[in-house]
């Protein structure tokens, strides 16, 4: 079932899908909370001229998407800095502009349609050497990067006007996570091309928000759901001869519904086994009775011959004394001492 494996170009593939499936959904935890998870579709477009660029003047086609991509997230963080109320109107700009580029740059050049289809929706099985190492080193530089500022990256992403009270720099460390996203990107357009890389940086996080409880079971959750539906996407894929690229998404995409399943699934369980377990210091419950018992002690009772209030005994505490009759109130006695001398006159 295995014997691809001895094939040295799905060697190369399975590496480059490893490596895509630790960096993208490392870089995507702290855009989605971010609520940025669309940032990695716009420098996917502008990646996408980058390529078209260079195939048009015979540049390496990853470097030149690569500084493409750089640029654009640097322009682009500067421009949200800046007009923050514009932010997702400068990214929509970014994203159709990239795409123009992309067109213009294809028509401009004879021989770049073929070849920048592989890019556009992915072409894992064509992985060079090149290509290769140029991935591999874009992602140490990428999980070094995570691994030094995860800290300050973590409290940004949850509070950014928290982290520059504290003295966090919070304009650097943007940033920087923008070029890391465009580096990212990079890394991810041989394995699923540029229409699809914000997939995996967006949908193995939300996978691993419907089952983790913190925020570092999230990263490795997220990172255990990139790195399934990379190397299961790539299998699956040539086993069933079809699109690698759409094969990850897709795989992706399912894990996500079956952590929703799972976690409805979970809340039921939980919640039924909580309603069935006693609390722990609590009374004991009272022994339920059957409903005939209940029916002859009403009988009883209702045949009982109930004591009247003059029938009483003595008051407790008090045996054999008797009650002393109440004395009328001076207003009684006024009364009655006028209505005696008004009868004797």
């Amino acid at each position: 079932m295995f014997e691809v494996l001895h094939f040295e170009y799905f060697q190369r593939a399975l590496v480059a899908a490893a490596l895509v499936g630790l960096v993208c959904p490392a870089i995507g935890v702290f855009l989605v909370l971010r609520r940025l998870s669309l940032i990695g579709d716009g420098l996917g477009h502008i990646s996408f001229a980058g390529v078209a660029f260079g195939w048009l003047v015979g540049v390496y086609p990853l470097l030149s998407a690569a500084l493409f991509a750089v640029a654009g997230a640097v322009g682009l963080e500067v421009l949200r800095t800046r007009r923050k109320e514009y932010a997702d109107l400068v990214l929509a700009v970014l994203f159709y502009a990239g795409i123009a580029l992309g067109v213009v740059f294809i028509s401009a050049s004879r021989t770049a349609g073929t070849n920048v289809t592989g890019f556009l929706f992915g072409s894992i099985i064509t992985v060079s050497r090149d290509d290769l190492v140029l991935v591999g080193l874009l992602s140490l530089v990428v999980v070094l990067a995570v691994i030094v500022f995860f800290r300050p990256l973590t409290v940004i992403a949850f509070d950014e006007d928290l982290a520059q009270a504290s003295g966090v720099p919070v304009r650097r460390l943007n940033l920087g996570l923008a070029v890391l996203t465009a580096l990212t990107v990079v890394v991810g357009i041989r394995v699923v091309g540029v229409l699809l890389v914000a997939a995996l940086m967006a949908v193995p996080v939300a996978a691993a928000l419907q089952i983790a409880r913190s925020f570092r079971a999230t990263v490795v959750a997220a990172v255990v759901f990139g790195e399934i539906s990379t190397v299961g996407g790539l299998l699956a894929s040539y086993y069933l001869d079809i699109a690698p690229g759409g094969t990850i998404v897709v795989l992706a995409v399912l894990l996500f519904i079956g952590s929703i399943a799972g976690r409805r699934g979970y809340r039921r369980i939980a919640l039924a086994s909580s309603r069935e377990a006693p609390v722990k210091g609590a009374p004991p419950a009272a022994p339920r009775r059957c409903p005939e018992a209940l029916r002859s002690s009403r009988s009883r009772s209702c045949g009982a011959p109930r004591s009247s209030p003059t029938s009483r005994g003595p008051a407790p505490g008090r045996p054999g004394r008797s009650r002393r009759p109440r004395r009328p109130s001076r207003a009684g006695r006024r009364s009655r001492g006028c209505s005696g001398t008004q009868a004797t006159r």
